[in-house]
């Protein structure tokens, strides 16, 4: 009960409730609660302690960038969304934030597509390597199992499509990135498919922000050719599984192609079967399950595995 009450207390403030109102479309950082509220950076700070001391939001750091959402534990974002449906529509003040709002939603999308066009070229020469995205996504949905899943966690996440992908499977989702302008394309593409219950944060595949043990489903989409120890990352991926959950990794069959370490960062030049399960093995996981996926023209195109590991 007092954390009912002190959640209500917090609610009875009209800044704060504004504050909730525009958390409940999405995740905002300082600044951009700032631009919308028109209030000093302090004074909004002061109530975004207030309102995560009374667990109706949380603070998600990303880099030199500090982003707050409504939390999900404890009944807050059922309470906040409740006090968002309340509001009047006709209210000129949150009619104002939720313009201002669209505006910054705006110049992120602007800022994500200039990004994304930075790189399609590169992007389309890597996709040309490998299968058409249906066949592998295809695989994916067929060998992580049906669920339902709990907490899936996209190691990795890009663009959010493998959280796009599993959403009708899982109560939440979260991806995790290194990259700050790949997380943001994230966050665009979630919000534009409704994905409330998928969110992104950043974090370093080495040192994931969960507790032991807390997932149902990880999934690592072409990320470990990227990592300079990826046994680390199978290590850390089984740490946040719980028992009896899944860890899907896909990536290369082992191959040839140096263009893509000199040109596009690739570390590894794909993986083995003897590789992976060594690394299963040693993360504490049983190899459950694996695929191979052949492209119908070998010439030029490379061969994606997908390894399925299972937590005891």
């Amino acid at each position: 009960m007092d954390a009912l009450v002190a959640q209500l207390k917090a609610l009875a403030e009209p800044t704060r409730l504004r504050i909730v109102a525009l958390l409940s479309r999405g995740e905002l950082t300082v600044s951009e609660l700032v631009q919308i509220l028109g209030q000093s950076q302090p004074r909004v700070s002061r109530h975004l302690k207030l309102l995560t001391d009374a667990g109706l939001a949380e603070r998600l750091p990303e880099g030199a960038y500090v982003f707050y959402r409504l939390t999900d534990a404890g009944g807050g974002r059922r309470l906040a969304q409740i006090a968002h449906d309340l509001l009047p529509e006709e209210d000129p003040v949150m009619t104002r934030d939720f313009s201002r709002l669209e505006s910054i939603k705006q110049a992120r999308a602007q800022a994500a597509q200039a990004y994304f066009e930075s790189v399609a070229d590169d992007w389309d020469r890597i996709r040309s390597f490998h299968l058409a995205d249906h066949e592998v996504e295809a695989a994916m949905r067929r060998l992580a199992g049906e669920g339902p899943f709990g907490l899936m966690i996209d190691v990795g996440v890009g663009t959010g499509r493998i959280l796009e992908l599993f959403s009708d499977r899982v109560d939440r989702g979260i991806g995790v990135d290194i990259n700050h302008s790949m997380l943001n394309v994230a966050r665009l593409n979630l919000e534009k498919a409704g994905l409330r219950h998928c969110s992104v944060r950043h974090a370093d595949v080495g040192a994931l922000p969960f507790e032991n043990g807390v997932a149902d489903l990880v999934t690592v989409h072409q990320v470990l050719h990227y990592l300079e120890d990826p046994a680390l990352a199978v290590d850390e991926c089984a740490r946040v599984l719980k028992p009896g959950g899944n860890l899907l990794i896909v990536d290369f069959a082992p191959h040839q192609l140096e263009t893509l370490r000199e040109d596009h960062y690739h570390r590894r030049l794909g993986f083995s079967d003897e590789e992976m399960a060594g690394w299963i093995e040693q993360a504490g996981l049983e190899l459950v399950e694996k695929a191979a996926l052949h492209p119908e023209e070998p010439s030029g195109q490379l061969t994606m595995k997908i390894w399925v590991a299972r937590q005891g």
